[in-house]
């Protein structure tokens, strides 16, 4: 605006107002003045207006580019640019609100003393005939307040605004800015909002109810106040016509047309839809890439325009869900199933099902609780710890039921088997094959829990977990999430990759502002990783992990269950995934020894979930075999006896002395037939190793009926 120009239209904005002013009763002075006349000089960059960067939605992708979700808080917006909003929706704006804008200055002296005139009609200030520009600074500089002064200041940060900007560049932050109600802030949002479609497709008819919704978008609002809003639509067609920007038959058309569908969620799923789009939200409100403080990484996620691109696989995630959707029993929501698989070479979570329904409860079992007790899932972590400690898998100990274990400073720990006192004794590998709780009890006592802690927390458990001896029959509370990484260390050669759900997040221009780029640690050694790797291959082939068996392909894998039926889980992997299934009640510990006729274990629903959904995933893949171990250095096997246990005879074993799964005992009992002491070790007699005794179990189900009548609680795996 030339010099003179802006001069004159600061005296005449003064005369106008300040004369509405005097009439009403209010003062024009001071500093608000001052600054009305020394507005619109740009002289250096500091004096630029900073309109700042426009709230924007963030969008969440999966890792084929497909779109997850959206997050954003109240003021979803999705900036366009000007050249893509058709011109009859920029017309039908203009009209409505500015239909003169392109034509006069940063201020409207006509509509000025229109409005100058209807204040001093109406005693108060009731109109202000602001123009776009003095919309936009007031929207974004400005109080919703309504007096002399704001006016003031309005009219002089238009002046200001006009002096840096175009009227284009004006008129597309004008459009991506304004409020159409219903939380949709800019056109496209509006567009998403009532029509459910991009600003480019709106018709005139869309496009002359959206511009009637900006003077008063509550007023107006087509689902709150219907009749307002065709009378509000109307006035703008009435107005297009006789501005020459519609046609009298045009404009009886529109009149006619149906009011907007009902509302939906504007651009595609809302914040949170599934449990993944959820815990990725909730990971980067914590991530400090994204800020320093909770509200600078708020300010990121809903309203920095990010794009998050995410390591889900929506492949894997439609055969999970089909899997545990087909295979879960229904129970009306009583019980539920949680899976989680991860990549294990790099820690990307690839699928996850955190639940039946989210629209129902948001409650992620795989990541939001504390965790469950996991049963004999945890043994293996056990056998790691042993095999570091010098102890080989061909190695035999006693398995007997019930076992007392000295417990210094505390009561004996007396847990027992599923087939009670049979199992005599047996090598590492059968002892896990069959699940035999008391010889992994004699084992640990061996090995000690510190140590089985620290293996635990290496492989990738996260929780806390106590030194107690029975720890290692899952008695400690650990999520799917962390099972599922812990395994995938075995599957990985001993290498621990953390989970991660981002892979990379980038601004609203596309640079990245990080990206996870995923570092293993050598968590446990690759021969003792392939040793346990042989061994849960073997739980797969012949004992309680048979269900997930997936032909062509090495699986190793453990089952798990809890006292009285309450958790059941199956944890497996191969080279390529690593999975995590878990069943039970969300709100707490309740039995699963009748669901629909079936006694829920590991081995049941659990490992009938994972095998689905694994032989889903690698369909069509080569096989990838696990390595087998070096056995060059492997010495004679030995017997492992634990020194200062006390051993009932046959008398006691099936005392009323009762343990569960998870280790913890429910009724201390003290054997009153005579108790012997085990050698510390017995050497072989000979070179020639010495015969294993095995467990032969030829029919799982028989088993694990006997189970039920021996024993009221136990390992049930």
């Amino acid at each position: 605006m030339h010099s003179a120009t802006r001069t004159f239209a600061r005296w005449a904005v003064a005369l106008l107002v300040g004369g509405a002013g005097l009439a009403l009763g209010t003062v024009l002075v001071g500093q608000q003045a001052v600054h009305f006349f020394t507005a619109g000089s740009v002289g250096s960059d500091a004096d630029r207006l900073d309109l700042g960067p426009l709230a924007t939605r963030s969008v969440v992708y999966a890792a084929d580019g497909s779109q997850l979700g959206i997050f954003h808080d109240e003021e979803y917006r999705v900036p366009v640019p000007l050249a893509r909003i058709p011109d009859h929706v920029r017309r039908a704006v203009l009209d409505a609100e500015d239909e003169r804008f392109y034509d006069h200055g940063p201020l409207d002296l006509r509509a000025m003393a229109r409005a100058m005139v209807n204040n001093l009609q109406e005693g108060q200030i009731a109109e202000g005939g602001s123009t776009i520009t003095q919309q936009l600074v007031k929207t974004v500089l400005l109080t919703a307040k309504q007096d002399v002064n704001r006016k003031l200041q309005e009219a002089a940060l238009a002046i200001r605004l006009e002096d840096q900007m175009t009227k284009d560049q004006i008129f597309e932050r004008y459009l991506n800015t304004v409020y159409f109600g219903n939380h949709s802030y800019g056109i496209q949002a509006a567009a998403e909002r009532y029509y459910h479609t991009d600003v480019d497709k709106l018709s005139i008819g869309q496009a002359t109810l959206l511009a009637g919704l900006i003077r008063n978008p509550v007023y107006a609002d087509p689902y709150g106040n219907p009749e307002a809003a065709k009378e509000r639509r109307d006035v703008i067609v009435d107005r297009m016509v006789v501005l020459g920007d519609l046609t009298p038959i045009q404009a009886g058309d529109i009149k006619g047309e149906a009011l907007p569908p009902p509302m939906a969620e504007a651009g595609g799923p809302a914040p949170g839809t599934d449990y993944f789009t959820e815990y990725v939200k909730q990971q980067l409100l914590t991530d400090t890439r994204l800020g320093d403080t909770d509200s600078q990484r708020y300010q990121a996620v809903f309203r920095g325009g990010l794009s998050i691109h995410t390591t889900l696989n929506p492949a894997y995630q439609q055969m999970a869900e089909e899997s545990v959707a087909s295979i879960l029993p229904d129970t009306d929501g009583k019980f539920t199933a949680a899976l989680v698989t991860v990549d294990p070479t790099t820690g990307a979570v690839r699928a996850m099902v955190g639940g039946s329904d989210f629209g129902q409860t948001k409650f992620n079992l795989v990541t939001d609780t504390q965790g469950r007790q996991v049963g004999s899932a945890f043994k293996p972590f056990t056998l790691v710890a042993a095999l570091e400690n010098g102890i080989q898998t061909n190695d035999t100990i006693l398995g007997t039921s019930p076992c007392v274990i000295p417990n210094p400073g505390s009561e004996d720990w007396k847990p027992n088997n599923v087939e009670g006192g049979a199992a005599g004794v047996l090598s590492l590998t059968e002892a896990t094959v069959n699940s035999v709780n008391c010889a992994y009890a004699r084992l640990i006592k061996l090995v000690g829990p510190e140590k089985v802690v620290d293996v635990a927390h290496r492989m990738g458990i996260t929780n806390e977990l106590h030194p107690y001896l029975s720890l290692t029959l899952g008695s400690e509370l650990v999520t799917p999430l962390q099972m599922a990484s812990a395994y995938a260390t075995l599957a990985a050669d001993g290498e621990h990759h953390s989970p991660y759900v981002v892979d990379r997040v980038e601004d609203r221009q596309g640079n990245v502002i990080f990206r996870n780029q995923p570092k293993g640690d050598q968590a446990i050694s690759q021969q003792v990783a392939r040793q346990v790797d042989e061994v849960l291959t073997q739980v797969v082939q012949r004992g309680t992990g048979t269900a997930a068996r997936v032909s062509g392909w090495d699986v190793g894998g453990k089952t798990g269950s809890t006292d009285n039926n309450t958790n059941a889980w199956f944890v497996g992997f191969t080279r390529t995934l690593a999975t995590a299934v878990w069943m039970g009640a969300p709100e707490g510990d309740i039995s699963m020894r009748n669901v629909n006729g079936v006694t829920v274990f590991g081995g049941t629903y659990p490992a009938q979930i994972w095998g689905s959904f694994t032989r889903k995933a690698l369909a069509g893949t080569e096989p990838v075999d696990f390595t087998a171990p070096d056995r060059s250095g492997q010495r004679t096997p030995k017997f492992l006896s634990l020194v200062g246990e006390r051993i009932p005879d046959e008398r006691s074993r099936d005392s009323d002395s009762t343990s569960t799964d998870d280790g913890s005992d429910t009724k201390p009992a003290t054997p009153s037939a005579p108790v012997a002491t085990i050698p510390k070790v017995v050497a072989p007699p000979s070179p020639t190793p010495p015969t294993v005794p095995e467990i032969t179990i030829p029919d799982i189900d028989a088993l694990i009926a006997q189970a039920r009548e021996r024993a009221l609680n136990g390992n049930k795996d």
